[in-house]
């Protein structure tokens, strides 16, 4: 159990606030919390549930009082406590639709406030009504850090021994792996993962870390906001963004500790605008790739949809998350469609608004290693606070690529589908090209590629000029709107190539 979270929650209960509302899904471990401040305050403990009622929580095995089991019944009979005791609920709020439960709820806090009853609710639910959320504080139970992970893992493995018999054999140095992997996790979600490897094969060895990387993507990607990114293993994929690619070899040596003696900060972020399909997702890709850090997705526009009235808390439990992977690259993709509203008059309740402000929080607070990357198609969509120089470290713009660097992209898509480059005219494609974005280049091949394997033929520059002339690219269809964005970009950004 983590000392912190004893500590922050006797310094709760020491100043007396009459309602403490825990939001979790590790029930047992909030539980814990309690009856360990309990114990260490010298404090009785009551513990209602819906199967069971009233009964004391420090004691196990012991009887119910009969007829508390529905929560109005519990209420009732705990307003007449004389003592200083702690009282706690799990999961309530799902029966404060009814008004008479809501109503003796009320009554038992307004009788904490007056005697020494303290209430605790530990809930799944991350809201309340508005009228007991008044009168509440909220304890966020933290995440594991890596000393408790190490214990998580050692406690588990000893339990594992003493019902089967299993081979650990693993150096410190990729035990130290694993324990890094695990960051990010709850107790119970670690200590499951550590019992599937075992499960798996009888054993606990240096095999173990691709399947504790593995699963914990699967537990990640689960809660649909935070998304593990392969990203490519050699900056040579990636054509141009030469002046990204230094920018990032420059900062490279800051990644350390050693950054503070000599007076740096850490690299906090970046803003990635650029015209569609030009290589901002490529760019994420890069930094990641040359700081040799995990990339992230966040996907902060599937909080609207999916988690109406929960988006603020979700945003922060990602947030804190991140961090607690940390170091790690965070991504947001096309940031200006989730907060497109706070920059307008919204029509969402303010909710856009509170969300962009807890997220700029974030940005400007956050000390750990988190590196934020963020991309945007639309400038005139984005909250202007989102641009104020000291959000981001730099905000490059990622242009169509010039000839040049087409030939490049030619080069690189063309091997990545083993076709040597050699073999083809790079300089004629390139000018054919003009105005095409790196992904509509690699459509223009996909589509060649088609073209030949359904005639059986061999693979021709022709077949793949013939494909770029057929298909007019967005600096045409949309010429306007991106001659607007590069020459808003002009002397507001550096050009990422």
């Amino acid at each position: 159990m983590a000392d912190s979270d004893i500590y922050r929650f006797t310094q709760l209960v020491r100043s007396q606030y009459p309602c403490i509302w825990i939001p979790t899904h590790e029930e047992a471990y909030a539980l814990s919390i309690v009856r360990e401040t309990a114990l260490n305050l010298g404090r009785s403990l009551k513990q209602w549930a819906s199967v069971g009622g009233v009964r004391d929580g420090l004691v196990a095995g012991t009887p119910p009082i009969p007829e508390t089991e529905h929560p109005a019944a519990a209420l009732y009979y705990l307003e007449k406590l004389t003592d200083q005791s702690i009282v706690v609920f799990q999961d309530i709020t799902c029966w404060l639709s009814d008004d008479k439960t809501l109503r003796l709820l009320r009554n038992l806090i307004n009788t904490c406030e007056k005697s020494g009853l303290q209430l605790i609710l530990i809930d799944h639910q991350s809201h309340l009504p508005a009228v007991i959320d008044d009168y509440s504080v909220r304890f966020k139970p933290s995440l594991p850090d890596e000393d408790e992970l190490e214990s998580i893992v050692k406690d588990t493995l000893r339990k594992q021994v003493n019902q089967r018999k299993i081979e650990i054999d693993i150096k410190r140095r990729d035990l130290n792996t694993i324990i890094r992997n695990l960051r990010g996790l709850t107790r119970r979600q670690a200590r499951q993962i550590i019992i599937d490897c075992v499960a798996n094969d009888n054993k606990f060895d240096e095999e173990d870390i691709n399947l504790v990387l593995a699963r914990k993507r699967k537990l990640i990607q689960k809660d649909g906001l935070l998304e593990y990114i392969e990203s490519p293993v050699d900056l040579s994929m990636i054509g141009g963004l030469a002046r990204l690619k230094d920018w990032l070899a420059k900062r490279a040596g800051t990644l350390s500790n050693q950054e503070k003696e000599f007076g740096l900060s850490i690299p906090r972020g970046v803003l990635m605008l650029g015209v569609q399909g030009a290589g901002k997702s490529l760019c994420a890709k890069a930094i990641a790739t040359a700081w040799q850090r995990p990339l992230l997705r966040m996907d902060v526009g599937a909080l609207y949809d999916r988690y109406v009235g929960e988006s603020e808390r979700r945003l922060r439990d990602a947030l804190s998350q991140a961090e607690m992977m940390a170091p790690i690259v965070l991504w947001i993709d096309e940031i200006e469609k989730a907060f497109a509203s706070a920059a307008s008059q919204s029509t969402d309740g303010g909710l856009s608004r509170r969300m962009f402000g807890s997220l700029l929080t974030w940005m400007q607070e956050h000390r750990t290693p988190v590196f934020l990357v963020a991309t945007a198609n639309d400038i005139e969509a984005l909250p202007p606070e989102l641009l104020r120089k000291g959000r981001f470290d730099e905000i490059f713009f990622v242009d169509l690529p010039d000839e040049e660097v087409r030939a490049q992209i030619f080069s690189i898509h063309l091997k990545m589908r083993k076709r040597d480059p050699l073999q083809y005219d790079l300089d004629a494609m390139a000018k054919a090209s003009d105005g095409f974005s790196g992904a509509e280049i690699e459509a223009a091949i996909v589509s060649a590629l088609q073209e030949t394997y359904a005639s059986k033929k061999k693979l021709t520059t022709e077949q793949i000029l013939a494909a770029v002339r057929t298909s007019p690219p967005l600096s045409v269809t949309m010429a306007e709107r991106v001659d607007a964005l590069r020459a808003w970009a002009k002397g507001r950004c550096v050009p990422a190539n």
